[in-house]
């Protein structure tokens, strides 16, 4: 099972206790997998929420110590209080049916340039507070980000000239939520704007795990296109969702810090129950 990819996928605060639990679970259940999709071969992709939970386990933090700041009353996070049923109308209108994947960004990049929010300043007490080094790693790790000017896709990595606190902040930056992040003379929103999880970064992989704070087949935005995990072809795919208790846990509101143990909870019983699966699933490599 080397050169493998795991791919952490958009989901707000409560996404990312819920992926951090998902691969807790995924421990409790199976040692030697979870041994495996942590070997420091395997490339780890990040995107929004995913970007932190990619760094975080990057880092070399222990897994039991990142769940248990899941947990914990003492974060740096803090709920932007914004309106999230109309900031996704917002989002839907920009996706409107007849507008491309390009007019779609720009107009999502309008919003986030043109949007009230904390300062960068503000939000990178957050951000810093999520990881537990400000140092990239040595195994590879991506990090998405989406020009919030141009609409271009960016992909962030060691050798980027870029902090990786900056780049993690950048694949956080939910448009109208919290402000474009400032890197040299461009300025970055979230890499979920693309997709949400960019899960074509791992073609050439000889297998990818998909960890996903989504209920398979819901409607609306948080969906990752079925185009894109066959992107990934030949290599044996599993993604791991949300159920139906997951998605209880996220609430109406996944930016809440107070979501966070429910959802920790919520993704470790998911990887308890998904290992055996990703395990057969990923033995196709053999």
């Amino acid at each position: 099972m080397t050169n493998g990819s795991i791919v952490f996928a958009g989901g707000g605060v409560a996404g990312i206790a819920w992926e951090i639990g998902v691969i807790a679970g995924i421990a409790d259940a199976d040692p030697q997998l979870a041994e495996h999709l942590l070997a420091p071969e395997v490339t780890f992709i990040g995107t929004s929420a995913g970007s932190a939970v990619a760094a975080q386990l990057a880092s070399g933090a222990g897994l039991e110590e990142l769940y248990a700041a899941q947990l914990s009353d003492e974060t740096a996070e803090f709920d932007p209080r914004v309106d999230l049923t109309a900031l996704m109308e917002l989002f839907t209108a920009a996706a409107s049916p007849g507008a491309s994947p390009s007019d779609t960004l720009l107009a999502i990049g309008r919003l986030a340039r043109d949007a009230q929010t904390v300062t960068e300043a503000e939000r990178m007490v957050s951000i810093e507070g999520r990881l537990p080094s400000g140092e990239w790693p040595e195994r590879r790790l991506l990090i998405t980000a989406v020009d919030a000017e141009s609409g271009e896709f960016r992909v962030f990595d060691a050798d980027a000239g870029v902090p990786l606190a900056e780049a993690v902040a950048a694949s956080c930056a939910v448009p109208g939520v919290w402000p474009p992040v400032t890197i040299g003379d461009r300025r970055y929103m979230d890499g979920g704007t693309r997709s949400l999880a960019n899960a074509d970064l791992a073609a050439g992989s000889d297998w990818v795990l998909v960890v996903a704070p989504t209920i398979e087949g819901a409607p609306g935005l948080g969906q990752i296109p079925p185009g894109e995990l066959a992107s990934l072809d030949p290599a044996p795919v599993f993604v791991v969702y949300a159920d139906d208790a997951s998605a209880a846990a996220f609430g109406v509101n996944p930016l809440d810090p107070a979501t966070r143990p429910a959802a920790a909870a919520a993704g470790r019983a998911i990887g308890v129950a998904a290992a055996p699966r990703i395990r057969a699933a990923l033995d196709r490599t053999h």
